[in-house]
């Protein structure tokens, strides 16, 4: 987003009072958790008014899932680097560091358990963030197609459920993160061509 990024009112948003929104409530959630997370604390330590955060985000959640949202954009490289196999590893690595920035794992679990509370909210976090990660990965992939070095059998999607459903699996049902023999064996099994069964 610009400084003429305009909210639902039509006002346009102060780029630098934006970043400090997101990055006190991504701070404050590291440091206290989400559950104490207010929009009150989060305007004091921007040195914003209360009124400025709801009239540029709705919930305490949108604020985290835009903080994250522009982290990982940030992050994340989908960069050509002409090959599959490059681009991937580098979409891998990037994503397990992200993963591994402290505070990081918390916020994701906060904006999945608000989206099962939420209606209204999983629609706004699958739009705004996993579907914006899958878009990411997806463009690799059809880019390796277009290429000519995508292995036959596999298409966006699947490469999107692999990464994704281990990524979210590790952050919402264990304490592993994203390690380098991960990286190594995703990379593999997503970039082989040999095509047995």
């Amino acid at each position: 987003m610009t400084n003429a990024t305009r909210t639902a009112s039509g006002r346009r948003r102060n780029e630098e009072a934006r970043l400090a929104i997101l990055t006190a409530a991504y701070e404050l959630t590291a440091e206290a958790g989400y559950p104490d997370l207010t929009v009150e604390g989060i305007a004091a330590r921007a040195g914003a008014g209360k009124q400025t955060v709801y009239r540029w985000w709705p919930t305490k959640a949108d604020i985290l899932l835009e903080a994250l949202a522009l982290k990982a954009d940030l992050k994340v490289s989908t960069a050509d680097q002409g090959s599959f196999r490059a681009e991937l590893d580098t979409f891998l690595r990037d994503s397990a560091t992200l993963l591994a920035f402290p505070g990081v794992v918390p916020v994701l679990r906060s904006l999945m358990a608000e989206a099962q509370r939420d209606a209204d909210f999983r629609r706004r976090f699958q739009d705004g963030f996993l579907t914006r990660r899958r878009a990411a990965l997806e463009t690799i992939v059809d880019r390796a197609a277009a290429r000519g070095d995508k292995p036959p059998h596999l298409t966006p999607d699947l490469a999107a459920d692999v990464v994704f459903g281990l990524v979210w699996y590790r952050v919402l049902a264990t304490e592993r993160l994203l390690e380098d023999e991960d990286v190594t064996a995703i990379r593999r099994l997503l970039t082989d061509r040999s095509g047995k069964e």
